[in-house]
């Protein structure tokens, strides 16, 4: 249907170009439908530029989203305009101070090869998940995310020696499931990250009933699964992720001279072809679907 947005959102322009639809909120309102309020934790470098990886699934959700762009109160944003964040994010504190959270969507971040106990703003991360799972219908975290996710479950990550990175082809391990339903059997999937979880450790969380595992990638291992109360929602990899955001991170690395970097797998950095469309609409389609069934309104 469309996302929510502030009438003087910074990127309208850039929205129409995109295709992405959006209204405002007084727009909203005469309609009389109560938009689902998704908090958004962006914490990606350049926070302003890539929020619209996330604005274009959701905006051509057949549900009314009203964005809640959230930003962490322990963490410096070094990479994005001090006037962006003041004027769109507020702290989750605020967020849920203002209305309830429908759901609740935790970005990555670069910080996967540094232990958790030294990110500045672990402690804060914490604090969220645990306030989620007890008052948000489903929380989704996609990489790093997924992976702090997981530390919260007690289940453990491992650095690799090597960076994760290409697209990759996905087996759906749970045709049924309300998110998995309306995915192929086998779909493609963007991985670019320097840690995750093992499949032993994978498969030792649903052998201890905690998660249950929901796709998996040759290579990339157990990439989507979810807590067994279906309060979290993991995706290692990046289905929002657009075909020029692979090459320009393949570029920011080697510029970095970063040797354990290699070029994207499954990918042409100089024709690029996007294989993953289909499961990024119909991924965040079906959370907005579960979400939207499972909130009392």
């Amino acid at each position: 249907m469309t996302v929510v947005l502030p009438r003087d959102y910074h990127a309208r322009d850039a929205l129409k170009r995109r295709e992405i639809p959006w209204k405002t909120h007084e727009d909203a309102l005469r309609e009389d439908i109560r938009a689902l309020r998704i908090g958004i934790l962006n914490i990606m470098p350049q926070a302003q530029t890539y929020e619209f990886n996330l604005l274009q699934p959701l905006g051509y959700s057949v549900i009314q989203i009203e964005p809640i762009w959230i930003r962490l109160t322990t963490h410096a944003y070094q990479s994005t305009s001090r006037d962006h964040l003041d004027n769109l994010y507020v702290s989750f504190k605020d967020s849920i101070e203002q209305a309830h959270l429908d759901g609740l969507i935790i970005t990555g971040a670069p910080v996967e090869e540094i232990p958790f106990e030294e990110i500045s703003y672990w402690q804060e991360v914490l604090r969220i998940l645990k306030y989620a799972r007890n008052n948000v219908a489903s929380t989704l975290g996609l990489c790093w995310a997924g992976i702090a996710i997981a530390k919260f479950l007690g289940l453990e990550s491992e650095r690799y020696e090597k960076k994760l990175f290409g697209v990759y082809p996905t087996r759906n391990l749970d045709p049924n499931h309300p998110v998995m339903s309306g995915m192929d059997d086998v779909f493609w999937c963007p991985q670019s990250r320097h840690s995750g979880i093992s499949d032993a450790e994978i498969e030792r969380g649903r052998d201890s009933g905690i998660i249950n595992p929901l796709a998996f990638a040759e290579g990339a291992g157990y990439t989507i699964f979810e807590t067994t109360d279906r309060r979290f929602l993991v995706h290692l990899g990046h289905p929002e992720y657009h075909s020029r955001r692979i090459r320009e991170e393949y570029e920011r690395d080697i510029s970095r001279g970063r040797e354990d970097v290699a070029p994207p797998l499954n990918f042409n950095l100089d024709s690029p072809v996007n294989r993953w469309r289909s499961h990024r609409y119909e991924f965040y389609a079906e959370w907005i679907k579960y979400v939207h069934e499972t909130t009392s309104y």
